[in-house]
Parts: C-alpha cells; sequence; structure tokens
C-alpha cells in the first residue's frame, strides 16, 4: 500500500532517543538539537551520497546455511518526475486479467498499475533461484507511486513475494531514510527472541492480503488510554480491524481513537509550545529554543499483554528544520486502523508466516 505522505515523513525520520534512568517508564528525551542537525546535513548532502545513502539489501537464504545478497539502487524523489494523473477511486486490493497477456493491478489508495503479467525464473545472487514466479511489467503506472521503479509484494495474497517463493517467514528493518546503514529484507530468517513483543497475526476472510494483529490500545505515560472495546476486532462484514503495512508513513487510526490518544499525549504536553497543525497533523510543538525535551512515553498494547513501547524519534517527528515536531499519529475515516512506517523504524518486524505470529525487535537494524 502506498502513501501520499511516504517522501515528506521519511525524509525527517531523524531523531535520537535518550532514556533517562528515572523517567523511562513514563517519559522519553528528544534529542532536538541532533534532530534538526541531521535534517539540514541531508539537504546539504549532494545527490551522488544520497544516492549512496539510499540502498536496501534483500536477503534470500538457501536450504543451506549460506546466503547472499541482492542491493537495489533507489535513486533520490528530487530526480524523480511525479505522474501527471491520479487515479481517486478507493478499493479493495484487487487482481484482474484484462486480456491474454495483461493485466491490471488496483490497490486501496487509489493507484493502479496496467501492463504485462509473466512468468520468469528470479534468482537471488548464489542463493538460487525460484521458477515460474509472476511478475508484471507496469506500462501505465498511476497514483501514488512516485516514479518507483517497481513494488516487491509482501502480503498475504498468491502473487506476493513471500507466496510464490514458498517462504515460511520473512522480516524487513527499516532504518532512518537519512542513515548511512542499509534497510534489509530478510527470507526464511530466524525470529529475533531478544528484547522482543510478539502478537498474533489474525486472518480476515474478507482480506486476505493483509496481515491482521491483535492491538487492543495504546499506552501514553505508563497510563492505558480510554479506548471502547472492540475498536480495532474486525466486524461480521470484515470491516475494521489493525493491519501492520510498511507502505503507509504513519499509523492511522479511527477517530475515536486517534483523538482519545492525541488527547492523553496533549495532556502530559500542556508546558510544551504549541506550533501550528501540518499537512495531516494536528498536533505540532515549537522546540526551536530547545536542545533537548523530555516527552511521555507511547506504547502499542497488544493481545496476551505484551506491549511494544516506541522510542521518542518514532511519534514525534520534524517537519521543518526550524524545530517543529509532530505527533506522528493520524486519523482515517476508514474503520481499518494501519500500523505505518514511521512506527516501525528501527525495529526488525519478523512475520512467522507458519505459526502466525509477527514479532517487533527494537534496535535490530
Amino acid at each position: 500500500m502506498a502513501s501520499q505522505y511516504s517522501p515528506l515523513i521519511l525524509h525527517f525520520i531523524t531523531l535520537s532517543l535518550l532514556v533517562s534512568s528515572s523517567l523511562s517508564d513514563t517519559f522519553n528525551s528528544l534529542d532536538v538539537a541532533g534532530s534538526i542537525r541531521s535534517t539540514l546535513d541531508l539537504f546539504s548532502l549532494p545527490d551522488e551520497q544520497l544516492l549512496q545513502n539510499e540502498k536496501q539489501t534483500t536477503t534470500v537464504p538457501s536450504s543451506s546455511s549460506s546466503s547472499s545478497s541482492l542491493t537495489v539502487e533507489i535513486h533520490p524523489r528530487a530526480k524523480i518526475h511525479a505522474p501527471v494523473r491520479t487515479h481517486a477511486d478507493y478499493r479493495s486490493l484487487t487482481e484482474s486479467r484484462l486480456a491474454r497477456d495483461s493485466a491490471r493491478v488496483s490497490y486501496g489508495d487509489g493507484s493502479y498499475t496496467v501492463g504485462n503479467l509473466v512468468t520468469e525464473t528470479v534468482s537471488f545472487g548464489t542463493s538460487g533461484s525460484v521458477p515460474k514466479v509472476a511478475i508484471g511489467c507496469g506500462h501505465d503506472n498511476e497514483g501514488l507511486f512516485v516514479g518507483s521503479a517497481g513494488l516487491l509484494g509482501l502480503g498475504g495474497g498468491p502473487l506476493s513475494m513471500p507466496s510464490q517463493i514458498k517462504a515460511t517467514s520473512f522480516s524487513y528493518c527499516l532504518v532512518d531514510r537519512d542513515s548511512r546503514k542499509s534497510s534489509t529484507l530478510e527470507f526464511n530468517s530466524a525470529k529475533p527472541e531478544s528484547n522482543s513483543v510478539t502478537a498474533p497475526i489474525l486472518r480476515n476472510s474478507k482480506l486476505n492480503t493483509f496481515y491482521y494483529v491483535g492491538l487492543t490500545g495504546f499506552s501514553v505515560g505508563g497510563r492505558a488510554v480510554s479506548i471502547p472495546p472492540g475498536t480495532f476486532a474486525v466486524d461480521e462484514i470484515g470491516a475494521g480491524g489493525v493491519i501492520v503495512d510498511s507502505g503507509t508513513a504513519v499509523t492511522r487510526l479511527p477517530s475515536q481513537a486517534y483523538t482519545s490518544l492525541r488527547d492523553a499525549f496533549t495532556r502530559l504536553t500542556r508546558h510544551l509550545k504549541a506550533a501550528e497543525s501540518f499537512a495531516i497533523f494536528d498536533t505540532c510543538y515549537d522546540f526551536s529554543s530547545l536542545s533537548s525535551v523530555q516527552v511521555p512515553t507511547v506504547a502499542m498494547n497488544f493481545a496476551g499483554g505484551q506491549k511494544l513501547e516506541l522510542p521518542a524519534k518514532n511519534y514525534l517527528i520534524p517537519v521543518d528544520s526550524e524545530g517543529t515536531f509532530c505527533f506522528a499519529f493520524a486519523e482515517t475515516t476508514s474503520s481499518m486502523s494501519i500500523i505505518g512506517n514511521v512506527q516501525q523504524q528501527g525495529t526488525r518486524v519478523h512475520y512467522d508466516l507458519a505459526k502466525s505470529q509477527v514479532t517487533f525487535c527494537e534496535n535490530s537494524c
């Protein structure tokens, strides 16, 4: 699932977390000055350096213990032309054949691609090859692709890469966009055990391409946020629920859940200087005169009492170089909630498809 907010958000995720031993359960320390410096450094890098920094590595272990890597260069968005037209219709992910050798794929955000659908043998370095993998070549790509050279499907549908190569698990770890490290994607990798939070993957027969998780609520400053029971449940017609999505920028919540979370956060930050809202963010702060600031912790609560505490950089993000930071959650008119990639950054997210579990392991990039 693509997001129209990804280019802006992902370029600015540059905060560092300094945990105070005395306040670690309820507050995090935000390095404001360091974040602004990193943002300015990003803008000052030459295109060649940006290109060198923006590489991702995909690893596919073979049946033995050896593995190899496929490195893909991701060009700076400044050099990518935006699409001329935008497809405005919103629909569930569908796949339909239009002709003998052509196909159309439509995504929930309205983006779509029309082109040829073929099968090909795909090789991953020296790790072996997989025959008859379905690959599409899009000749008419409309919507929110922003000139991307391609998309690698990781969902639960039959045409996703994990399904086609019969992977029993996969994991990824998304680094900050200006990081000099590479993000990684691994198939058939071992589940991280230490410092991890595991939640069941729930199935929705109406939308089986998404990975639903049993999110029960949020905590702010160590206290549970009051959200009505059933807010995050899938109803009898398949609506609602919570999915984990690497293609959506910030976590999106239904109105009542978002309002409760935002209000719980603002009650503990009344002493901080407010700033005007920005784009989809209605809760922003002016940290221009501060070098660091204490902010309440935000945690996601899952079924079974599992709790994932987010680092400050994953819920307060700079939206300019002047010291304006915004609360990185947003409201949606949909009944479905989405855990976006800003909240996942710096965390290895491991999907055990055989056991229907998703595991979050912090600081594992």
